[in-house]
């Protein structure tokens, strides 16, 4: 494709030198420019890419786009931009073939629950004749093509080549999850979204954003931006959860006409005649399209309100009711999404992801609902992230436990004794007891907490302490299968060890 092609799109741009060039790859790393790249170089919170455009010309860049024309480069074509990231989006969805300008494309965004419903509504789509490829954070897959998945959300140039990749593998729609640092980023711009929902908003990467509302208003981007109708897409709708604090502020922002759901209140998609036990959920499900009965695997509140986001992404997809109704009864197992680990000894492990505050409680209360015996949780919080959740997640974890088992999960550079310090601080206000893991050996008596920062040892510690009845929790990692210390990522599986644990003679 030459320079021109992928300019012809993009407005407000300065162009210098022969267009006419061909392109044949795109980066903004100038360590993987190939000869023929188009380089973009772009200020970024560490480097700035203007400093490495000489580095990309001597590694056979054939032209480059920048915002700095000071920074220009010497006989080759170059490309000033007011943004160079959302020219890079716009520009990587042209070189690819603008994969989702004709296919739905549902994007989901929030703090909690996107795995989940894309899930959810990849089951939906495949219900209504339409197989969908779904890009997250376990991977970008669809059929036998799998896509490793670097971030939630990648770079638009790697997001661009997998849509293109998947979409030659078959793939008639497109479900993904859009982080907040990606809508900040601007990574998602190229994107043709047909739908977009919002999940909640709760505690999370507060390390990036700083505040809430800047956190708030990386989300909005999708609902105030990337939503506007369009020549490619005038029919543009927005999922909005009522029930979340910021669901009636996200709405008031949307660019398009607005599909509410929630649990509570008046919404266009609602449930009624709940019944929720260790088997699953159950209700009638009412739309403005009709209602029906559904019955789902999916264990608690939180994951009846996934449930709802999704119906209300095919309500606004004009999709069937009997098609919604299949996929919210016959979607895929959630890898590492309350996945149980079987055993023998009648103990009900689960292994979920949740590693948010928010996240924790509404696991936690979902148990608190089922379990007949005692629960026994097992989590830890990440370093160099977020400090601050770190005592909210011990008081929350400790507090709707019989026992709180608090240990590593992904120390990556910080000194975990201070990272396990920090959540006892939340523990602490509780006055529960504090246990020695070796006071332990013969069970526990009292409610209360204790701290073992090798989580190998935690695991095992809790499975050995369980009796037929309780529930046992294993929160955080969910489906990731390493942890990360210092700068190494070590393979580690919550679901393995927990299935190991159980057949050992643990003593």
């Amino acid at each position: 494709m030459t320079l021109r092609e992928l300019l012809e799109k993009l407005p407000e741009t300065e162009i210098h030198g022969d267009t006419s060039v061909c392109i044949s790859s795109l980066t903004c790393d100038s360590r993987a420019v190939l000869p023929g790249a188009l380089f973009f170089a772009l200020r970024g919170v560490q480097a700035d890419g203007h400093q490495y455009i000489g580095k990309a010309v001597a590694e056979g860049a054939a032209a480059v786009v920048l915002e700095d024309a000071a920074a220009a480069p010497a006989g080759l074509p170059w490309i000033r931009v007011a943004d160079g990231r959302a020219a890079m989006g716009r520009i990587a969805a042209i070189f690819n073939g603008d994969p989702t300008a004709t296919r739905p494309l549902v994007g989901i965004t929030g703090t909690n629950g996107k795995t989940t419903t894309t899930y959810l509504i990849e089951a939906i789509l495949a219900a209504a004749g339409k197989p969908a490829a779904v890009l997250g954070t376990i991977s970008y897959r669809f059929g036998a093509t799998t896509i490793g998945a670097s971030h939630t959300t990648p770079e638009s140039t790697e997001l661009q080549s997998a849509f293109r990749q998947l979409a030659d593998a078959g793939a008639q729609a497109f479900v993904m999850e859009v982080s907040s640092h990606a809508l900040e980023q601007k990574r998602v711009d190229g994107c043709h979204f047909d739908v977009g929902i919002f999940s909640n908003l709760t505690r999370d990467h507060l390390d990036y954003h700083v505040t809430m509302e800047s956190y708030l208003d990386a989300k909005c981007r999708l609902f105030t931006e990337l939503l506007r109708p369009s020549d490619v897409k005038p029919q543009r709708r927005a999922a909005i959860n009522m029930d979340d604090p910021y669901g009636e502020r996200v709405a008031a922002r949307c660019a398009c006409p607005v599909v509410t759901f929630g649990i509570g209140g008046r919404c266009d998609v609602r449930p009624d005649n709940v019944v929720s036990s260790v088997n699953g959920i159950s209700a009638t499900l009412i739309t403005p399209a009709g209602e029906f009965e559904f019955a789902s695997r999916l264990l608690g509140r939180f994951n009846l309100s996934n449930i709802l986001a999704a119906a209300a992404a095919g309500i606004a997809l004009d999709l069937p009711l009997e098609a919604i109704k299949s996929g919210i009864e016959n979607h895929a197992t959630i890898p590492g999404r309350m996945e149980r680990v079987e055993n023998s000894r009648r103990v009900t492990c689960l292994v979920d992801y949740a590693h948010t505050g928010d996240a924790l409680e509404n696991v936690l209360a979902t148990l608190q609902e089922i379990a007949t015996g005692r629960i026994i949780t097992v989590f830890g919080c990440g370093g160099d992230r977020d400090n601050g959740k770190r005592p909210i997640m011990g008081r929350i974890a400790a507090s709707m436990s019989d026992l709180a088992i608090v240990t590593s999960d992904n120390p990556r550079t910080e000194d975990p004794l201070v990272i396990l310090g920090q959540i006892r601080g939340g523990i602490t206000q509780l006055a529960l007891r504090e246990y020695r893991s070796d006071e332990l050996t013969d069970g526990f008596a009292e409610k209360g907490f204790t701290i073992l920062e090798n989580r190998h040892q935690a695991i095992r510690l809790a499975i050995n302490l369980s009796r037929p009845g309780d529930l046992v929790l294993l929160a955080g990692k969910g489906h990731e299968d390493y942890q990360i210390i210092g700068t190494v990522k070590q393979h580690f599986d919550d679901r393995e060890e927990a299935a190991a644990a159980f057949t050992e003679n643990v003593t």
